[in-house]
């Protein structure tokens, strides 16, 4: 467990940890018992912004989960409009993640960026499937050199207030590297080319850098998960 819990903290998580102390600070002047509530407090917002090293599978063609957290959604669906995207159904993998799991977002694949898109929007539960459509957005339009499309979509949720995105068009990223990230709590979607089949089930936990959501290069069929 220490290499989960005791590794870097991401360089925008800094001002959150520093307001965290010296609100601690503050309450332990106040109350030794608010006090120990703030040091609680601080220890959980440094944690949240924790930014672990990943090993990513470098074979081509792999999709790599671009978040940490449970598969929740595998399912049809279009892909943002703003990217200007044929608007086709396309098989769309969403990964949940909740206010413990690492909020640093990867790139699936390598690729370049070649369009991306803010929209505002509502912040309902991003485990609710219109969280998609309604929730405050940031999408990436991402083609591999082979000139496959795919899609990733942070999405805001009822907590998360703040959707980072340090990429730009023109930019190539490799899989595993970090790309965005979002404060507090969220989802992110992948959306798959055409004839691509998932190799993750609901409900599995995905990690970000590292669990394979599919394999652009396989005719194998689409997984089933079974609970046990």
């Amino acid at each position: 467990m220490t290499p989960k819990v005791l590794c870097p903290i991401h360089r925008a998580g800094w001002p959150f940890v520093a307001i965290f102390a010296v609100a601690t600070a503050l309450l332990w002047w106040m109350a030794m018992p608010l006090g120990l509530v703030g040091v609680v407090l601080t220890l959980w917002c440094a944690y949240f912004f924790r930014d672990p090293d990943r090993i990513t599978p470098n074979r081509a063609g792999l999709v790599i989960s671009p978040a940490d957290g449970v598969v929740q959604m595998i399912q049809p669906a279009v892909p943002p409009a703003e990217l200007g995207l044929d608007q086709r159904p396309r098989t769309r993998i969403s990964v949940f993640m909740n206010v413990f799991n690492v909020h640093i977002n990867r790139s699936p694949i390598d690729a370049e960026v070649v369009g991306s898109a803010y929209r505002p929007g509502k912040f309902v539960n991003a485990a609710l499937d219109k969280a998609s459509d309604e929730n405050e957005r940031s999408s990436l339009h991402l083609r591999t050199q082979d000139g496959q499309d795919i899609c990733v979509v942070q999405i805001a949720g009822l907590v998360a207030r703040r959707i980072l995105t340090w990429t730009q068009p023109g930019q190539k990223l490799r899989a595993g590297e970090r790309y965005g990230m979002i404060r507090f709590g969220s989802r992110v979607d992948v959306y798959l080319p055409d004839g691509v089949q998932p190799l993750v089930s609901v409900g599995q936990t995905a990690i970000a850098g590292e669990t394979v959501l599919a394999d652009l290069r396989s005719e194998e069929a689409a997984r089933l998960g079974e609970m046990r």
